[in-house]
């Protein structure tokens, strides 16, 4: 059993690039990961699972196919449901925490999902 805090901000400095996410727990079956996100992600969905977003710094924008959009600052959280089309993006270099079910591809689509990536 580990006994160590995971210190996200320390984990985040250890990295460059963005829309890469890095997995720094896991917690029943999911990955808890933090990304460095900046401009556009592709318009995507996930068929088997809601999509979590927790913004940590910056600002992020997550257009939903047919519905105004999302804006989450620091301490604001939002999850996509199941299925449904959206578009995340930042202007600025945004720092999330996401929480998948382990192996979910972040683009929706095994083909073109970043690596898994565990720091």
């Amino acid at each position: 059993m580990k006994t160590d805090a995971i210190d996200l901000q320390a984990k985040l400095a250890s990295f460059e690039g963005h829309w890469q996410p890095r997995t720094v727990s896991e917690f029943n079956g999911h990955d808890v990961m933090v990304v460095k996100v900046q401009g556009e992600y592709s318009w995507h969905s996930h068929p088997e699972s809601d999509d979590f977003f927790l913004v940590l710094k910056g600002e992020l924008h997550i257009d939903i196919e047919g519905s105004p959009t999302v804006i989450l600052k620091p301490g604001q959280l939002y999850v996509v449901p199941r299925g449904v089309r959206h578009r995340p993006r930042a202007v600025q270099e945004a720092q999330l925490l996401l929480i998948e079910p382990t192996g979910t591809p972040n683009s929706g689509d095994a083909a073109t999902a970043a690596p898994r990536r565990v720091i």
